[in-house]
């Protein structure tokens, strides 16, 4: 087992959830922080402060100051001005959060203060649309915010509206938008990661179980292939969940909900076709999140509804092992390496 530290974010609200933040070596983590679903969580380049979603109707996002023992202080909180932020980033000049909220399908964009508290909102959007999917699609549905390996356009994605959208962001953080991409009706786009060298990027899809392969320069988002996550054939339902690319560009690594299992992709030269190589256990139920060691070696997942955190070793050619047997820890859904 890794003695890699992580920070782990766990559901609260749901029966026989955690208590928000851990941290620790994974046999060892320990509750740092109470906090209602933290779903997702994100650190600051220098490594002092951590930010959290609040994953309910009145959503909230939440600073926190590093200890050096690794615990959190909470600095502050500020309402999101949605219902349901499942996701943040922290954009590249680290003077601005970006939170995605999922319910209410709106963008939203706050300051981060010398001391590492959040301002008050700088700027909010509320996205439009809907989908062919009408229990899932019924409006917008903002799942995830994104920066491009330059840093220079940041990307919200919406499940519900099948749009990714491409904007700028201001000196004063107002997101000023530049295109859009809209997949295929009724993929559910989710999460979205871009190579780092070539002009390239790959969005998952929620409601079909597909990944969209897209060309990709200045901002601009083309599709140029589609391909399934999981095996022809594959029975039963199954919801993609989160998206990861190794630090070569080589491999892609998405999480399959409902299979519970993790689907490895190989990339061509050009990052612009995949193919799917490999589908593994995910070591439990609800795959949620993946995320990787800091020395790329290991691949964490946090399976959410059997409350288990498994890891995979990653072979030369981008394959996964599991790594001994999973650990339990109640409803983890984001891990965050230190």
């Amino acid at each position: 087992m890794t003695s890699e530290r992580i920070y782990v974010g766990s559901y609260t609200s749901q029966a026989g959830g955690g208590d928000g933040i851990a941290f620790g070596p994974l046999g060892s983590i320990e509750t740092v922080a109470t906090i209602a679903d933290p779903s997702f969580l994100v650190r600051s380049a220098d490594g002092r402060f951590l930010y959290s979603t609040d994953e309910e109707d009145s959503g909230r996002i939440a600073a926190f100051a590093i200890q050096p023992d690794g615990g959190l202080k909470l600095l502050n909180q500020q309402p999101t001005g949605g219902v349901h932020p499942c996701h943040l980033d922290i954009d590249p000049s680290g003077r601005f959060v970006l939170s995605a909220n999922y319910t209410s399908g709106s963008v939203a964009v706050h300051p981060i203060d010398e001391d590492g508290s959040l301002g008050e909102t700088a700027y909010f959007v509320q996205r439009s649309g809907t989908g062919p999917n009408t229990e899932r699609q019924e409006g917008p549905h903002a799942h995830q915010i994104a920066f491009d390996p330059a840093g220079a356009y940041v990307f919200d994605v919406d499940l519900g509206s099948d749009t990714v959208y491409s904007s700028t962001l201001t000196e004063d953080g107002q997101l000023e938008e530049v295109d859009r991409l809209h997949v295929h009706p009724g993929a559910g786009p989710r999460h979205l990661v871009f190579h780092p060298t070539a002009g390239a990027a790959y969005v998952i899809n929620e409601l079909d179980s597909t990944l969209t392969v897209c060309s990709y320069a200045d901002g601009k988002l083309q599709t140029v292939q589609t391909a399934s996550t999981r095996p022809a054939d594959s029975p039963g339902e199954n919801f993609p969940a989160e998206l990861l690319i190794s630090a070569d560009g080589r491999f892609l690594y998405g999480s399959n909900r409902g299979d519970n299992t993790i689907a490895v992709f190989a990339t061509a030269a050009d990052g612009l076709s995949v193919e799917l190589v490999q589908t593994i256990g995910s070591g439990g139920d609800w795959p949620r999140h993946l995320a990787f060691s800091n020395d790329g070696q290991t691949l964490y997942a946090a399976n959410e509804r059997s409350d288990q955190i498994a890891t995979f070793s990653i072979a030369d050619d981008g394959r996964l092992t599991a790594q001994g047997e999973p650990v339990s820890w109640p409803k983890p859904v984001c891990i965050l390496p230190v």
